[in-house]
């Protein structure tokens, strides 16, 4: 991967040709700009990381061209090349925003120490900008916290995804972290030290799509009174852009988009000039793209261009072992935030979260922790503070309770959740005969699920009836 694109721009063609050689054999990638009047359309065609900008430019100054770089927005970190004896000019330019400058004839390794200089402090100011963004938009997000050999899976794929510059398309419901996983590709990649851009698909409105992902200039549309406005697609160049929920855009928007995908190449919103960036992509959907494909939602070329490599991440109720773990995770961090301190949670709660089917997934796992540490105090959480979970799931989609669901009652003496979700299970496998494929459809489990609940619980699939046992059998 290049170590970042520069703009040469002198009139001498000797220098510049130099420049190009000595700097492409550092590893940068170079265009060259031999007069002033193709200065300004360059800059914005090239999107160049950094601009090598003489002070004279034959009938053109220097200064004057940086002067209206800036002023058209334009944050590219510029390095004035001067003689001796311009550096009065010099430092007059460097009051105008160019960052240094350098004396011409060069001492090379001079140059470079001040290249590479200029570019990381381009690449800080840009990050530090965007963190600040993300931190008045987003709160705080947990790391990824799971022990399953599913998620385990989903990582080892993940990281060898990260060693690539591969398009990858995520899969998973709401709440499953897509987004984390997108982060921990980016963060393991060539390009964490480069932007890391999230665009929510499905909270633009269409007419703003096109002027949200490429930008626009001034006067584009009604409303675009203030200068130039990048993209999010210029913002991320050099880094990667996280597409989320990208199942959610137009038709017409979906082709604009495959077009940037396969040539890296777009037009601001009323702009006439082709710009072009480098970006690696990582779309995510809660949706089965192939069948919106196949019910025409969403364009077959597009999916195929995404669907270079695919990672699917499994719902929280296929990773059971990742409950305890995640739930203590959230406990921690709920309770430094309360300024408590940390309760335990009882084996009662603790399998009754493994039992309920988590259709928000972990963001209703840590809605649900947050929720009961903020107005619960004490040392241990019982199943009786997680009951509103079960009021919930008991609702069906339309918000009433269902005419047919499973009603306990409770003993006088009391009566562990153990017993309760082994006699469910049994009376369950009872009513199908044993099977157990039927027995998971009416528990709302997978089978791979129910056979870890039966084993937890010493059910047996050898039994030849299911008899639910007394509770002096538990004991």
């Amino acid at each position: 991967m290049s170590k970042g694109r520069i703009l040469v721009v002198d009139d001498e063609r000797i220098l510049t040709e130099s420049l190009q050689n000595i700097l492409t054999s550092s590893g940068y990638t170079v265009n060259t700009c031999l007069s002033g009047e193709e200065f300004l359309p360059m800059v914005q065609t090239v999107n160049p990381d950094l601009v090598l900008l003489d002070i004279f430019m034959g009938d053109v100054n220097g200064l004057q061209l940086l002067r209206k770089m800036k002023e058209e927005g334009d944050d590219t970190p510029v390095l004035m090349m001067t003689a001796h004896a311009d550096v009065a000019l010099a430092v007059e330019a460097m009051k105008e925003g160019a960052v240094d400058f350098v004396l011409k004839p060069f001492d090379l390794s001079h140059l470079s120490v001040l290249i590479e200089k200029s570019m990381e402090q381009s690449r800080l100011k840009r990050k530090v900008a965007l963190l600040q963004s993300e931190l008045e938009e987003q709160r705080a997000r947990s790391g990824i916290i799971g022990r399953s050999a599913s998620l385990r899976r989903t990582l080892e794929t993940a990281e060898k995804l990260a060693q690539t510059d591969t398009t990858v398309l995520l899969e998973g419901e709401s709440g499953t972290g897509k987004e984390l996983i997108a982060r921990f590709i980016y963060q393991r990649s060539a390009r964490a030290d480069r932007p890391f851009i999230t665009v929510n698909c499905g909270a633009i409105p269409k007419n703003l799509a096109e002027s949200e992902f490429f930008g626009y200039e001034k006067g584009a549309f009604t409303g675009a009174t203030d200068k130039m406005r990048q993209g999010k697609f210029e913002l991320a160049n050099g880094g990667t852009i996280f597409l989320d929920e990208i199942g959610e855009l137009s038709l017409d928007m979906q082709v604009k988009l495959l077009r940037v995908l396969e040539d890296h190449r777009f037009y601001r919103l009323g702009g006439t000039r082709e710009l072009t960036v480098d970006v690696r992509v990582i779309a995510a959907s809660n949706r089965d793209l192939a069948k919106e494909v196949e019910a025409g939602r969403f364009r077959e070329d597009l999916y195929y261009r995404l669907n270079v490599a695919l990672v699917k991440i499994a719902p929280l109720r296929e990773r059971e072992e990742d409950i305890a773990v995640i739930a203590y995770a959230f406990l921690q961090e709920f309770s430094k935030k309360f300024n408590k301190d940390a309760p335990k949670l009882s084996d009662d709660a603790l399998t009754l979260l493994q039992s309920l089917p988590w259709k928000g997934n972990v963001r209703e796992l840590r809605n649900a922790i947050e929720r009961v540490v903020l107005l619960h105090n004490g040392p241990l959480l019982t199943a009786e503070h997680f009951s509103f979970l079960s009021q919930a799931h008991e609702k069906t989609p339309n918000g009433q309770s269902a005419s047919n669901t499973y009603r306990l009652e409770i003993p006088p003496t009391g009566v562990t959740m153990a017993q309760v979700v082994r006699d469910l299970i049994l009376k369950t496998l009872a009513l199908t005969n044993g099977n157990q494929v039927h027995a998971a459809k009416i528990l709302g489990l997978t089978r791979s699920k129910l056979r870890y609940r039966m084993d937890q619980l010493g059910i047996h699939p050898e039994q030849r009836s299911y008899t639910v046992l007394t509770d002096r059998a538990l004991t």
